[in-house]
């Protein structure tokens, strides 16, 4: 007889208020010791470096992937750089540190650090470690997927999954199998995965302006692309008002959600689809001046 699947994050009814009329679900990935999803991915891919001999790694992140290659790197005995962009979040910044790694700061938005990381680990003959171009990663976030069917007595309606380059919705829907409808979420000031979808192919996009850094992604990467296109069943846009809205919906709810996490709040109102359903809440790390002001001044973001 087969064991039944251990689920290493809770699914949960949503709060009392938060989403009045609707059956929702919240899967908790931001529980985590990281407080965000991103382990699930880094721990395998690198476990797959250290058995081609490595000794030290190189990424590039906003923040939470970047966190949890040091995280991984430090369980595994490997070295961990980090490249940033300039602007990166104190929080998550803070957080890659604590872990370990040696951090860099290079580059305006996360396209630019990567484009540095890995001019980095060539000079140095490093691999080069890419969030959402790792096959490893997809199927570390299968097992979100395939968790929510097993914490429900029965396949949700939909799952409503935030995606910034995609290696996360890719998993998710394939652990889902079909058995319910996946939902992707990003922000419209960073809308490259969206167009990419659309068109069925990698698309070329200049914006990436979104405050939810885990969406800020400008570049597509073919591999992402290719797998969110096979699970996805619609793909929608929040503005940064929306993201801003939901985040301060969650944290009044007694829920310290990011922005990227939010996204799939945001776009309920533009779900009509009947049955429960499953939100992703992919990581809490958000600093407290952003939250004050998505709490203070929603008005302050563009709509």
């Amino acid at each position: 007889m087969a064991r039944p699947l251990r689920a290493l994050t809770p699914l949960e009814p949503a709060p009392p208020g938060l989403v009045p009329g609707r059956e929702v679900w919240l899967k908790r990935e931001d529980g985590h010791e990281l407080g965000a999803f991103k382990w699930r991915g880094a721990l395998p891919a690198l476990e797959g470096y250290r058995a081609a001999g490595a000794a030290a790694v190189v990424t590039a992140s906003t923040g939470n992937h970047g966190a949890a290659t040091a995280w991984a790197a430090a369980r595994l005995g490997l070295r961990a750089v980090v490249h940033v962009p300039e602007g990166a979040s104190g929080a998550k910044t803070a957080l890659i540190e604590a872990q370990g790694a040696e951090l860099r700061r290079s580059g305006a938005d996360l396209d630019e650090a990567k484009e540095l990381g890995q001019a980095y680990a060539a000079e140095r003959g490093l691999p080069f470690f890419e969030d959402g171009a790792e096959p490893a990663q997809v199927d570390g976030y299968r097992a979100i997927g395939e968790e929510i069917l097993a914490q429900l007595s029965s396949p949700p309606a939909a799952v409503v999954v935030p995606v910034g380059n995609g290696a996360l919705i890719a998993g998710v829907g394939a652990g889902v199998d079909g058995r319910a409808e996946i939902v992707a979420v990003a922000a419209k000031d960073a809308p490259v995965m969206a167009l990419s979808y659309h068109l069925g192919r990698v698309a070329e996009c200049n914006r990436s302006a979104t405050f939810a850094d885990g969406l800020a992604v400008r570049v597509a990467i073919p591999l992402a692309v290719e797998l969110v296109n096979r699970v996805t069943d619609r793909f929608l846009l929040v503005t940064e008002r929306e993201l801003a809205a939901a985040t301060a919906a969650y944290f009044r709810a007694g829920i310290r959600a990011e922005g990227a996490a939010a996204a799939a709040l945001a776009a309920l109102a533009r779900l009509d689809l009947d049955g429960p359903l499953v939100l992703v809440v992919t990581g809490r790390n958000i600093d407290d001046e952003l939250l004050r002001r998505a709490l203070d001044e929603p008005a302050s973001f563009p709509n």
